[in-house]
């Protein structure tokens, strides 16, 4: 599997709502890093495993809808829309994740997406 299609495998892991499948594509010493006000990063498969399924159920029927995939090497980068159902409303907010890939897993992934847009969709804002 190439660096992009297991980044690809990763963000579909997602609509699968099984908190399993999204943590089998990370490393051991996998770095979960959020650049939006709303988002809390953390450091470890362990730790990323016990925050996932929280996570899901925070966010009924989420799926990215990948827009676009470039990639050079080990590092790639997925422009996506985020899309689920929070307070009885459709939320769709674009973003970006940027990977590192080692031995087949993600190593690192740092997602850019706007916070204000998702409360706003979702009524918070």
């Amino acid at each position: 599997m190439t660096p992009a299609e297991r980044c690809i495998t990763y963000l579909e892991s997602f609509a699968t709502g099984n908190p399993d499948a999204v943590v089998a594509n990370v490393t051991d010493d996998f770095v979960n890093e959020h650049t939006s006000a709303l988002g809390s990063g953390c450091e470890g498969k362990d730790e990323y495993a016990r925050r996932v399924p929280g996570f899901l159920a925070s966010m009924p029927g989420l799926r990215y809808e990948i827009e676009d995939v470039v990639a050079e090497g080990d590092r790639v980068m997925a422009a996506y829309t985020l899309h689920t159902h929070v307070n009885d409303r459709d939320i769709a907010v674009r973003g970006v994740m940027r990977f590192l890939v080692r031995d087949g897993l993600v190593a690192h992934r740092t997602d850019y997406w706007d916070s204000m847009v998702f409360k706003q969709q979702a009524g918070l804002a």
